[in-house]
């Protein structure tokens, strides 16, 4: 997971017109944003420009100096592009038969059903990452996000060899799950 300090720094860039922050918010997002139209029966040029659009949203509202971001860049390009293509779909709908496409605008809202379960259960282990503690939030880390092997790990960690680490890895992701599942079970019997 991306930290909150270089998604503020990406948007703190996009403001600035910055065209690295411009490029890297592009190479990171794109891709959901064009599978979400593809798949919804737009083609990649109607993802390029539906993409764009979002980037103007966020730009204007980062430009505005009072936004502040609750969520990931992705998530919110995610939203307003999905907005955006039903938008256009809907407008399309009303000039073709009745009924042509109704099944691809449920698609679509079926899919954000499953995309927004999908970030919920993200954030909730983002939070139980951030409950893990230490050494194990950064042993994790070091593994997942960062590639480094075993040997790299043990080293850095003060473990005596790569099995020693691999076990406390283990350990680590054994307590996360608990964590995590004692979050995912506490927030869905709120529903």
């Amino acid at each position: 997971m991306k930290p909150l300090s270089d998604e503020r720094e990406l948007l703190k860039g996009l403001a600035n017109s910055d065209k690295k922050a411009v490029e890297t918010i592009y190479l990171e997002n794109f891709n959901t944003v064009q599978a979400l139209i593809i798949n919804n029966n737009g083609s990649t040029d109607d993802a390029k420009d539906i993409f764009q659009e979002a980037i103007i949203v966020l730009y204007e509202k980062v430009r505005s100096g009072s936004f502040e971001l609750h969520c990931r860049i992705k998530t919110f390009l995610y939203s307003v592009s999905r907005r955006l293509w039903l938008k256009r779909l809907q407008q399309q709908n009303r000039y073709s038969a009745p009924g042509d496409s109704l099944e691809q605008v449920v698609t679509v809202e079926e899919y954000q059903e499953a995309h927004e379960q999908r970030n919920a259960e993200f954030e909730m282990m983002e939070q139980a990452i951030n409950h893990l503690g230490e050494p194990c939030k950064s042993l994790l880390e070091a593994y997942y996000l960062q590639k480094q092997n075993m040997q790299v790990i043990a080293a850095s960690f003060g473990y005596t060899n790569a099995d020693n680490a691999k076990n406390q890895k283990y350990k680590c992701l054994m307590r996360l799950k608990k964590i995590f599942f004692a979050q995912y079970k506490n927030g869905n019997d709120d529903e």
